[in-house]
């Protein structure tokens, strides 16, 4: 199978997810937070001042010309400066490098960082059950995330990806019910034990934060999610769904990227993060 993801709009898609996740929140969130956000030609930017972790200080939806015109690379990292934030990175497609990246990277004392897998596929191929697709436990069940159940999804969300302060918490919780978002769950009774959104961006959405407690992991939560996901995406329109996981390196086993590629995902390219530190 070959996807037909524009590259382009794979990148705006998870740029635009990260930014609303974040700058929808109420405004005594931003402020105490620290957010802010800007476009910079067509690229956009996003800070967290308050994150410790840096994970959310980070710029993308580049276009191949877009990094040798305005200077915008410079720009944003007077964005990141003007922030506050020691850190920031730059997603950019390999495909949409410039060729004297190497020299705007030296300039700018950008650092190579982790790599992270872009995958890709159209709605219906995720919906084709695919072989392999772990079923989902009994006793488990997947559904929608209701307002009143804000806190306890985002909760799982946060803190298994290691962002856990009240804070942090809240601007995740004050995304449930947004436009342009659908949160699912999954339920061991009345326990919340994996969780996973997508952002709709036009005709694509973004899977967004899928996260498994410990004693749900390997019971199909993940691969339910992933389902529940993709038929929210073509309800809302969507031609394609994207997705980004960390890389493997060699002897590594990334759970996240085995569970996406057995739900027809294919890789698009694999992404160096670029990071500027200040200093």
């Amino acid at each position: 199978m070959t996807t037909s993801v524009p590259i382009g709009l794979a990148e705006q898609t998870e740029i635009e997810a990260y930014a609303d996740f974040a700058t929808g929140a109420p405004a005594p969130l931003r402020t105490s937070l620290g957010i802010g956000s800007q476009h910079i030609g067509p690229a956009l930017a996003l800070a967290i001042r308050e994150d410790s972790s840096r994970f959310f200080n980070r710029a993308g939806g580049f276009g191949g010309g877009d990094l040798t015109t305005a200077d915008v690379p410079a720009q944003v990292c007077d964005f990141f400066r003007e922030q506050g934030v020691p850190q920031g990175a730059f997603m950019i497609a390999p495909p949409l490098l410039p060729a004297d990246w190497a020299s705007t990277a030296g300039t700018l004392n950008l650092t190579e960082g982790s790599r992270f897998v872009k995958l890709g596929c159209d709605v219906e191929t995720a919906l084709s059950a695919p072989d392999g697709v772990a079923a989902l436990d009994p006793g488990l069940r997947v559904g929608p995330v209701e307002p009143h159940q804000a806190a306890e999804w985002a909760t799982v969300m946060m803190t298994t990806f290691g962002f856990g302060t009240p804070d942090m918490i809240d601007m995740a919780a004050s995304c449930v019910g947004r436009p342009n978002w659908h949160q699912y769950a999954v339920r061991d009774g009345e326990r919340i034990v994996a969780v996973g959104s997508i952002f709709v961006n036009g005709e694509c959405a973004d899977m967004f934060g899928g996260a498994t407690l410990p004693e749900g992991r390997g019971r199909g939560a993940q691969s339910a999610l992933l389902t529940a996901r993709a038929r929210a995406a073509r309800a809302a329109g969507c031609r394609w769904l994207v997705a980004e996981t960390g890389a493997e390196a060699p002897g590594d086993h990334n759970t996240s990227l085995h569970n996406m590629l057995r739900a027809g995902f294919e890789p698009l390219y694999e992404r160096v993060t670029w990071l500027w530190r200040e200093g």
